[in-house]
């Protein structure tokens, strides 16, 4: 079996840190860790269901539920932000500014171990 890459983690720690109702997008969890590519946080996330990750709580860049397909079933994504109090139409999040949660602003590089 061959060991995950260590961003995965990097990607699994901030994403523990969206508070719940809030949600962040790939691409700010990319920025915010210098990865250069939404798809690398996306593919990270792919494969933490089972670890206590809320990967819900990310979306794309227009608030639309894109992960959905990887939730066994697809409308998981949906109810658990919906549980949260967040508004979902249509598989996208309604009112995408006010919810977003962006780790540069909210969190310090002490804030996570990067090592």
């Amino acid at each position: 079996m061959s060991e995950r890459p260590i961003y995965f983690d990097w990607v699994y720690e901030v994403t523990k840190l969206i508070p719940a109702g809030r949600v962040c997008t790939y691409g700010l969890i990319a920025d915010y860790l210098a990865l250069g590519s939404a798809r690398m946080v996306g593919w990270a996330l792919r494969h933490a269901h089972g670890q206590n990750i809320p990967a819900h709580r990310v979306v794309n860049r227009k608030g639309e539920l894109t992960g959905r397909n990887h939730f066994k079933p697809p409308s998981r994504m949906k109810d658990l932000l919906e549980m949260e109090s967040v508004v979902v139409q249509e598989d996208k999040v309604v009112d995408l500014d006010r919810l977003i949660w962006n780790p540069c602003e909210h969190l310090k590089e002490v804030d996570i171990d990067l090592s």
